[in-house]
């Protein structure tokens, strides 16, 4: 059946089928205009775990979203479907998380010589193994690229979107990144990980292409990511959630908050979206949550007014979603993407 056929006889009103691609339609990624690449990837995160299986529980609860979005009302028409998730790479997640845990317990608890040895071991392995991710991801993200699909990614920790950087470096050159997030991820190889998810933001300013990143949401920070800001100057530009609350008690509204975000943001734009960034009321069972973030009409609002902006969005990844015993987390998460889904698709 062709993609105009699956069109017409799909009804968008009925109870979503589980058994169909995500959001319960019918179109295989090659019939759809947008891609979704899964990455279940979470090795070195040292605190709160289960990221990795972010993209299969988002995936399940994207079946009860009604497909009908006011500001979106025919995106399903385009086709949404969510690449398979590459089952190796979550092994390899699962047995290089365990060897993390020996690098990061010896740098909080100490250990002997012969532990030193092992976590050194292991470190060397994890820095590679990541490497071959980000490879995997690059090239992943490329081959829909090159099919001239609309392309988002879904962690997974967010050190997994690096590859996806590189492919759109590849492909667009210059362009900026609005990083909705409680952390800067600023952090120079965190913990000695090199690919960290504490990094990924220090990486991604390696790339020459990405000429500004702006931050929204922020709540946590350390000294040496301050330092990271001063010594770029404008190339980053922080705003934190204490900021956008101050300015709202004096009388500044979110729109006009939005309009100043938007305005530091180049031409091409991509959205970084880890969920942390929201009040983590929304997600509770994420890595990291801290205290503050954005309401989630406050950040779809912002989504759909950089849409609006005339510039061009081209691409987006949705990180850190961590499915609890309910499905809470994965029920947000999934609305999120659904609406990164309309901003990415337009008009």
């Amino acid at each position: 059946m062709t993609k105009a056929a699956k069109i017409r006889s799909f009804d968008p009103n009925r109870p979503g089928d589980a058994n169909a691609q995500v959001y319960g339609l019918p179109f295989t990624p090659d019939e759809a205009d947008i891609v979704l690449v899964p990455v279940p990837w979470e090795v070195t995160t040292s605190y709160g775990g289960g990221t990795s299986r972010g993209p299969g529980a988002i995936f399940d609860a994207s079946s009860q979203v009604d497909l009908f979005h006011p500001e979106f009302p025919d995106l399903w028409k385009r086709g949404i479907a969510m690449d398979e998730e590459p089952a190796a790479l979550r092994q390899q997640s699962d047995a290089l998380k365990k060897r993390a845990q020996h690098v990061i317990g010896l740098l909080s608890e100490g250990g002997s010589k012969k532990d030193a040895e092992r976590a050194a071991k292991d470190l060397k392995l994890i820095n590679e193994e990541c490497a071959v991710m980000n490879d995997w991801v690059e090239a992943r993200t490329a081959h829909w690229l090159d099919q001239g699909k609309l392309v988002g990614l879904v962690g997974g920790d967010h050190s997994v979107p690096l590859g996806f950087f590189r492919a759109q470096a590849a492909r667009h050159g210059k362009f900026g990144i609005l990083h909705i997030d409680a952390h800067m991820d600023l952090r120079h190889a965190y913990e000695g990980f090199t690919f960290s998810h504490a990094s990924i933001m220090n990486n991604a300013l390696r790339l020459k292409e990405v000429t500004t990143l702006t931050q929204v949401g922020i709540r946590d920070f350390c000294a040496e990511e301050n330092e990271v800001i001063l010594r770029e100057g404008k190339r980053v530009n922080v705003v934190r959630s204490a900021g956008i609350r101050r300015q709202q008690y004096e009388g500044i509204t979110w729109r006009e908050q939005c309009d100043v975000i938007i305005g530091t943001l180049p031409d091409k734009v991509h959205i970084s979206f880890d969920i942390d960034g929201l009040d983590p009321a929304l997600c509770p069972h994420t890595g990291t949550p801290v205290p503050g973030g954005l309401a989630f009409e406050e950040a779809t609002y912002l989504l759909s007014r950089l849409a609006a902006s005339g510039k061009r969005i081209i691409g987006f990844d949705l990180v850190e979603v961590t499915p609890g015993k309910d499905e809470w987390d994965a029920n947000v998460g999934a609305r999120l993407l659904w609406h990164l889904c309309g901003v990415l698709a337009g008009k």
